[in-house]
């Protein structure tokens, strides 16, 4: 192990319990506001993807004695795309939230694998391999739930909550 992997996992440890911590309070918020759109909802919407750019920019910070990943600049740069997009997708309704965020979460996901794939090792990427996998198909599902006339945001905090859940097993998984 380098000198590098043993000062990133510490941090990248910190950094995935703090990311399942927010996961779970997000989702059980957005759970008891999805029925519409409203102030609530909208800034949770927009709060998620921000707060992926600063997870991503710490992540940045505490890869610099190693070789940062490259495609944490491009997550930094696609989850600020969508913050803004959310602002402007919620007041046209939920099948325009729904198509930004599917969106999101299919370049997000896309990344987040290569990352995983890039750190594998770490150890404990497996599990952010696959919820970059799953995210990249929820995506698909958010774009395609857009067409129904029963359009939900309900969705999205059980794509967070399990987003979550890989990030605790990732930080649990990391080798010390």
């Amino acid at each position: 192990m380098s000198s590098g992997t043993t000062t990133v996992a510490p941090a990248l440890r910190r950094l995935y319990f703090v990311r399942f911590g927010f996961a779970l309070v997000w989702a059980g918020l957005l759970f008891t506001s999805a029925s519409k759109l409203g102030p609530v909802s909208v800034a949770l919407l927009v709060l998620y993807p921000l707060f992926d750019v600063v997870a991503a920019v710490i992540d940045l910070r505490s890869s610099q004695d190693a070789k940062p990943a490259p495609g944490l600049y491009v997550n930094i740069a696609i989850s600020a795309i969508a913050g803004l997009g959310l602002v402007f997708a919620a007041a046209s309704g939920i099948p325009a939230v729904l198509r930004v965020w599917g969106a999101w979460a299919i370049v997000s996901g896309l990344v987040q694998l290569a990352v995983g794939i890039g750190r594998r090792g770490l150890g404990g990427q497996w599990a952010m391999i696959a919820s970059g996998a799953i995210s990249a198909l929820a995506g698909t599902s958010f774009i395609l739930q857009a067409t129904q006339p029963d359009a939900s945001l309900v969705n999205l905090a059980g794509y967070a909550a399990l987003g979550g859940l890989f990030f605790l097993v990732s930080a649990i998984r990391l080798r010390r």
